[in-house]
């Protein structure tokens, strides 16, 4: 003889109560209110803008219904991940006055000085002895002369 056999899940704070049709009351509720929201737009644009453009209004209109009503991540539903992104991003934007000093970019940034300052040295030591060796050469032309 075979028994039925039902699994149990381990965590029964992730079950949840199904009311009707196996769906959550959260799922009714979005589900429902898109339906209502989802129908009269498709009959009251399915004239003047063609079957085709309409379904699509419709779908633009009552996906994110469907959204709220299903996607649910680590317990929290969408609205509350919503929340907490728009606090975090644009309510109370994170200040972080700490920063840390790169003493990489120190160390870059004494050798560039270094290099600029050995260049600039030596553009004007060697402009310098080109001056005089001009002089020295003009001086030498008028001696011929």
């Amino acid at each position: 003889m075979n028994m039925a056999y039902v699994q149990v899940p381990k965590d029964l704070t992730r079950v949840k109560t199904k009311v009707m049709f196996n769906l959550t009351k959260r799922q009714l509720i979005c589900f429902g209110s898109a339906g209502a929201l989802g129908i009269p737009v498709y009959f009251l644009t399915k004239g003047p803008l063609g079957t085709t453009i309409a379904a699509m209004l419709m779908i633009i209109i009552v996906l994110p219904l469907f959204m709220f009503g299903v996607y649910e991540k680590d317990g929290r539903p969408l609205e509350k991940i919503l929340m907490s992104i728009y606090r975090q991003k644009i309510q109370r934007p994170g200040i972080r006055p700490y920063q840390t000093e790169n003493m990489y970019s120190a160390l870059q940034k004494q050798i560039y000085e270094k290099e600029v300052l050995k260049l600039y040295d030596e553009e004007q030591t060697g402009a310098g002895n080109r001056k005089a060796h001009k002089a020295q050469g003009q001086n030498s032309r008028k001696k011929r002369k």
